[in-house]
């Protein structure tokens, strides 16, 4: 495997900080309230869906490019959800999607579909995870 960027981080929990080797991101995480936490801190499935929700936006804004498509306007939301499975957790995920007018039916969802297949985030979760895409 030859890496065109690999992105290193370091941390000791989920109650503990989060800092990446060139310092650019040193945050705070706790356990959200819901899991019994604090909620005073960042959790890493925050951290999972910004990343997955700009990486996805930034996908169907290049596929749009290369198809005449204006993709600068559309919104990603994830929702990265921990579900509890017996005695472990599974994660499951939502993408809502917010197309412009101009890109609703036919062409909004051949973008969508596009930039699930090669979204890194997406494609790292295919067939792991549920992920049910939402355009709204």
């Amino acid at each position: 495997m030859n890496p065109t960027y690999t992105a290193v981080a370091t941390s000791s929990g989920r109650d503990a900080r989060a800092v990446t080797a060139d310092g650019q991101l040193d945050v705070q995480l706790a356990l959200p309230k819901e899991l019994g936490g604090t909620g005073d801190g960042l959790n890493p499935e925050q951290l999972l869906a910004a990343g997955w929700a700009a990486c996805f936006s930034t996908v169907l804004d290049r596929i749009g490019q290369t198809q005449n498509l204006d993709a600068k306007d559309v919104a990603v939301t994830a929702e990265v959800s921990l579900v509890p499975t017996g005695q472990r957790f599974t994660l499951a995920a939502v993408l809502r999607i917010e197309l412009p007018d101009h890109l609703h039916g036919e062409p909004g969802r051949q973008l969508i579909e596009a930039a699930h297949n090669i979204c890194p985030y997406s494609r790292a979760t295919h067939g792991n995870i549920p992920v049910e895409i939402v355009v709204e």
